[in-house]
């Protein structure tokens, strides 16, 4: 993926790019430590907590991208993207090569907008556009973080499954590449 994807969306222009700790840290702090955010991130705490969490995500193995979302200039979320099939989670439901991943955090300032939907289907769509070896989108969100299963399914994906992890059970949430 390159350093910046710019996607069109009905709600402005949508632009991802990697996240950059040395200028984003202080704005995804305040993120994490919100308290619907720590909820289900359980990243609450000094900017340590925040970057030692990126600094995972940015580890250079390729597996995944936290990307810093910004609608129309202004910051509207924190997503990583990455191959689930080389994730722990590939463990625990059938895995095909070249699944891709999202996590979402919607801004507090963003959320009720209906945002949510718009982005995770203008990003899911890009995603099984760039990557042609990729037949599918999936999504692990907490089964009771009902407002993003919610988002998932108004994006296309559908719940396949309820997965016991190691820190939650979870709603498998998968978007097909379309039938073309």
């Amino acid at each position: 993926m390159t350093p910046e994807l710019r996607i069109p969306t009905a709600a402005g222009a949508l632009v991802l790019r990697t996240v950059r700790p040395g200028t984003d840290l202080a704005l995804l702090t305040d993120w994490m430590n919100d308290p619907e955010t720590d909820r289900w991130w359980a990243l609450a705490g000094p900017p340590e907590t925040t970057a030692a969490h990126l600094a995972g995500q940015l580890d250079g193995d390729g597996r995944s991208r936290p990307v810093l979302a910004l609608l129309d200039g202004e910051p509207t979320g924190y997503f990583e993207l990455y191959r689930a099939d080389l994730d722990p989670l590939a463990a625990h439901y059938p895995a095909r090569p070249y699944d891709l991943g999202v996590h979402l955090l919607l801004a507090p300032a963003a959320r009720g907008r209906g945002l949510a939907a718009l982005l995770l289907d203008a990003i899911a769509a890009r995603l099984l556009r760039d990557e042609p070896r990729c037949t599918r989108v999936l999504a692990e969100p907490d089964v009771r973080n009902t407002p993003s299963v919610r988002a998932f399914t108004a994006a296309g994906f559908t719940r396949a499954a309820d997965l016991d992890l190691p820190d939650k059970r979870a709603a498998l949430m998968i978007r097909p590449r379309p039938e073309t």
